[in-house]
């Protein structure tokens, strides 16, 4: 699964990345959390990117309440055509995760250890994401939730499920609205963790209160 990651960057270096039109006001976070909201980047009609803050745990247009909605923090990707929960928003609502970095813990006898999976060069990359918007009465609520698959070479020693993270050159097809369900669903491959590596990191990031550079500090 994916339930702790990082954005340490600037405005500018996101405008820059991904072909914004706007400033992103955002506050840099070594150790972002499910249930709180996350900056995510969405394409408007005309095809231009907008960033947008998103809830991170899906709530499904139809249920009744959002009481569950850290649940459904990430989507299978294997599934995710088929349950109910997501295929609206796949075939309809897809957005990226802008990060720097997440976080995964690999069991070692009694104890674990953290690790920071980030790109070799340190630049942004992107998860593949899913939005959706949940309505009752007067209550509008925007949520997201990132995708997961099965584990690179890079990651089976570490974990079994990993974020799926799209390539730069495709940001454009993952995000367009006519892109059919087929054609998006062959984004989710791998290949973008050719240029990722994993580090292991001190305790100091299990706790999510803790947000400094110590929470990737190696240990």
């Amino acid at each position: 699964m994916c339930g702790r990651y990082n954005l340490v960057t600037s405005s500018d270096a996101l405008v820059e990345h991904f072909k914004l039109l706007q400033p992103v006001r955002f506050q840099p976070s070594y150790n972002i959390t499910p249930a709180q909201k996350i900056l995510t980047i969405v394409e408007l009609d005309d095809q231009s990117k907008k960033s947008v803050n998103l809830f991170w745990g899906l709530v499904p247009s139809w249920a009744k309440d959002s009481k569950n909605s850290s649940h459904l923090i990430n989507a299978r990707s294997e599934t995710l055509r088929e349950k109910p929960s997501f295929r609206s928003a796949f075939n309809h609502r897809r957005c990226l995760i802008p990060a720097t970095g997440f976080y995964e813990w690999s069991k070692i006898g009694d104890s674990k250890q953290a690790f920071h999976i980030h790109r070799t060069d340190q630049k942004l990359f992107a998860f593949a994401g899913l939005w959706e918007q949940w309505q009752h009465e007067t209550k509008t609520l925007y949520s997201c939730t990132i995708i997961t698959t099965a584990a690179t070479e890079l990651m089976k020693p570490i974990h079994d499920r990993m974020p799926v993270i799209i390539p730069v050159d495709q940001y454009h097809h993952w995000l367009d609205k006519t892109c059919d369900a087929d054609q998006a669903f062959t984004l989710l491959n791998n290949q973008a963790y050719a240029e990722m590596t994993a580090t292991p990191v001190s305790d100091w990031v299990n706790n999510p209160r803790h947000d400094d550079n110590r929470c990737i500090h190696p240990g």
